[in-house]
């Protein structure tokens, strides 16, 4: 029983929408999304496995796995060509983010070294469970950024069936629909629905660029307020600011 796949169905990020979301950062993103109503965007208990690794930003490629059972769940099954967690580490595209739906469980592994090194070398930009990982030095090791719930040691057979690629997941409590738009940073993972990530980009970048200002004028001694959050005033002056070449800007 190896589950279903379909076809891939996101377009290529733009270079210009990731460089804006990695500059903007997932807190600042998320804050563009409650703008629009949308509140449940941040994957919950979901944290970078290496301190300081690079952002990772792509459209999501999805990997759904339910508990294994043991007739199912055999190493021989696990070794076969058709199965769905071996199958994604091929089938996923360069440029996306594989996002696992391991039901929350870090009782096995939804991922280990030899296949964060094939992602690698393949060109994806990086893997988001709610499970977790074996071999996590090794993995590190490989420089693809991942973000897990907490290390999972155990071979996956153990308690993880892998039953669809490439279908509607939950990861983290947040819903995530293939095409989606993944951002992950040191303060965590954000998906931004397809059809917003070009505004919701380069309104965050806006946003970013303001709390530049905002924050040099905190280290000057003024008060948060008027200031922050921006008013039409404050927004003036940032303009006058970025005129004048952003001055005390390091």
């Amino acid at each position: 029983m190896t589950g279903t796949a379909r076809a891939h169905r996101a377009e290529p990020l733009p270079e210009p929408v990731r460089a804006q979301l990695i500059g903007a950062g997932s807190a600042t993103v998320a804050n563009m999304l409650l703008r629009r109503g949308l509140r449940n965007v941040i994957m919950a208990g979901v944290r970078p496995l290496a301190a300081g690794q690079q952002p990772l930003v792509g459209t999501a490629y999805t990997l759904r796995f339910i508990p294994a059972r043991e007739d199912l769940d055999t190493l021989a099954n696990y070794a076969s060509s058709e199965n769905l967690h071996r199958r994604a580490m091929e089938e996923c595209p360069p440029g996306a983010v594989l996002v696992i739906d391991a039901f929350g469980s870090t009782a096995a592994a939804s991922m280990g070294d030899m296949m964060a090194a094939r992602l690698k070398h393949r060109g994806v930009s990086g893997v988001v469970t709610d499970g977790g990982y074996r071999d996590s030095a090794a993995i590190r090791e490989t420089g693809l950024p991942c973000y897990q719930r907490d290390n999972a040691p155990k071979a996956t057979p153990i308690a993880l069936h892998p039953v669809a690629l490439d279908e509607p997941v939950g990861c983290g409590g947040v819903a995530v629909y293939p095409g989606d738009v993944v951002l992950g940073d040191g303060d965590g993972v954000v998906v931004i629905p397809q059809g917003l990530a070009a505004e919701v980009a380069a309104e965050a970048a806006d946003a970013a660029a303001y709390e530049e200002f905002a924050a040099l004028e905190i280290q000057r001694g003024r008060s948060l307020f008027g200031l922050f959050p921006a008013t039409p005033k404050s927004r003036q002056e940032y303009d006058t600011w970025v005129a004048a070449g952003r001055p005390g800007r390091e």
